[in-house]
């Protein structure tokens, strides 16, 4: 594996030069990449560098303890510098996802459960809302079907961060949460104090740095306008300012109403679409990905119930990676991280073991 080093850090030395060119900014969206790559290969650069320091100090321990023993005792110290410094370093060689410093568009909707589902998910936004807060991310609004009782039935929000370090992105740590949550607990519609099982699903996509990415294709989108409607369906508008826009050849459909103009209205389903869509070619790519290269954790299945959170027990569990914690309280609260964590542990070492296997 490390014999690719030599190449990336050619490939830095490079970015570096481009970023020194005032022509690079003129193009943000390229500059924005630029920076992406060159934060990825700068900790990889510094990484290595660690490393051949490690090795170095180690050898010249060794030849000194041949004629002193008072450096021999400075050996296992050394050597286990040098071994963390190689595994740090062969964990960032790992193909990293070339989405990982996106942001996202996340979608929350009810499922099984009815109301208790919607109020769940109104749980989740917020969870992740908290989340996104704890790491200096940005979130918005962009549509929201509320339920009778102050929940979701669908709602949809992009989430932005301010790092240009990849491992840093919003697409990195919140990629592992798309498929089924199921929550157990005692909904507030509930009379006699029964425990109710409902589930709420969540959709996460990348979102498109620049318009330019998706090619969209006027011709194949069909548009329609209409008025905002609130819950139970009354109008809250007088004007046909919501959107509904059908990619015709996927077939894939996104509304907007959350803004009072229709202009607005469409940037956003736009923006979303574009997202999907990107979304999908991924999907397509990964599918004939080798298993190196395809997520071990982000499931193709959408359907695929990944995570319990247990109230009475104030217990949370995901089903992928074995993690569980007594501290659901704290983690509705937003501290997510250590969940998100075991899922890139776990993602980390499928891919090592796969690597491994090529080798």
């Amino acid at each position: 594996m490390f014999e690719s080093v030599s190449g990336l850090l050619a490939e830095h030395a490079d970015l570096e030069s481009q970023l020194a060119d005032p022509a690079l900014h003129a193009d943000a969206g390229r500059a924005r990449r630029v920076n992406r790559r060159y934060a990825e290969l700068s900790q990889i650069k510094a990484a290595h560098e660690r490393w051949r320091a490690g090795v170095d100090d180690l050898e010249a321990a060794r030849e000194l303890a041949r004629e002193d023993e008072a450096f021999a005792e400075e050996v296992p110290a050394l050597e286990e510098a040098a071994h963390e410094a190689e595994e740090r370093l062969r964990r960032l060689l790992i193909p990293r996802d070339p989405d990982d410093g996106r942001d996202v568009i996340m979608e929350v909707k009810g499922g099984e459960g009815g109301e208790e589902s919607a109020l769940f998910a109104a749980d989740l936004v917020r969870m992740y809302s908290h989340y996104a807060t704890s790491r200096g991310w940005k979130v918005e609004m962009l549509e929201s079907t509320p339920s009778d009782m102050g929940g979701f039935k669908d709602v949809q929000i992009a989430i932005k961060g301010s790092s240009n370090d990849p491992a840093e992105g919003v697409w990195a740590s919140l990629k592992y949460e798309g498929g089924v949550h199921r929550v157990q607990r005692v909904p507030a519609t509930e009379t006699q104090g029964r425990i109710h099982t409902s589930t709420t699903g969540v959709l996460v996509f990348p979102e498109v740095d620049e318009p330019e990415e998706v090619q969209i294709d006027q011709n194949d989108l069909k548009i329609d306008v209409f008025r905002s409607s609130g819950p139970g369906g009354q109008s809250v508008n007088t004007t046909d300012s919501a959107v509904r826009i059908t990619h015709v050849p996927t077939g894939i459909v996104v509304s907007m109403q959350n803004e009072k103009s229709q202009l607005q209205n469409r940037e956003a389903a736009m923006r979303v679409l574009r997202a999907r869509l990107l979304a999908k070619q991924q999907e397509e790519l990964d599918a004939a990905a080798s298993d190196a290269r395809r997520s071990q954790i982000r499931g193709m299945d959408r359907s695929e119930r990944i995570r319990t959170y247990n109230f009475p027990e104030n217990r949370i569990a995901d089903h992928r990676t074995g993690f569980k914690a007594y501290n659901l309280d704290s983690v509705m609260d937003g501290a997510l991280q250590p969940v998100i964590d075991s899922c890139i542990a776990a993602d980390e070492e499928a891919r090592l073991a796969a690597l491994g296997g090529d080798d």
